[in-house]
């Protein structure tokens, strides 16, 4: 679970970037919070019940918990991604692709910040980029 300061932002990013979609979304109002659950190659599903099965039953969903306000508040100062020295903790997620060139090419085209491309560092055939959160993601070719 990441949390994230514009659940639409984040959304957009996901789907549009990496080919996720919106499986389904859990709003606890009195809680002042919602949940987004996303997956690839989601087939279609009329109900919520359906939804909210499937995002509970399948392997590789992931889960944006948005607080609400957060968007909108100019003296939220975001998250920690785990990944500063004064808060190391968690780490990353992975996401297995087709062709990590590729899709380094299309995220640097949407000015993605990236912590390593494919042919930096010992590892060449992953990459590193971070989202609208700066959380970092894993680009990792399949079969790898």
């Amino acid at each position: 679970m990441d949390r994230v300061r514009d659940p639409v932002k984040s959304i957009e990013f996901y789907t549009k970037l990496f080919g996720m979609s919106l499986i389904t979304r859990k709003d606890f109002p009195e809680a002042k919070f919602s949940l987004y659950f996303l997956g690839h190659n989601v087939p279609p599903l009329a109900t919520e019940e359906e939804r909210a099965r499937y995002a509970f039953s399948v392997p590789g969903v992931l889960e944006l918990t948005h607080n609400h306000g957060t968007e909108v508040d100019s003296a939220f100062e975001g998250y920690k991604s785990g990944n500063e020295p004064e808060h190391r903790g968690y780490g990353h997620i992975g996401i297995t692709v087709d062709n990590v060139e590729a899709l380094c090419e299309k995220l640097d085209g949407a000015g993605c910040r990236f912590i390593k491309r494919p042919n930096e560092g010992r590892m060449k055939s992953i990459a590193f980029v971070t989202d609208p959160d700066g959380y970092w993601i894993e680009l990792i070719p399949k079969g790898f």
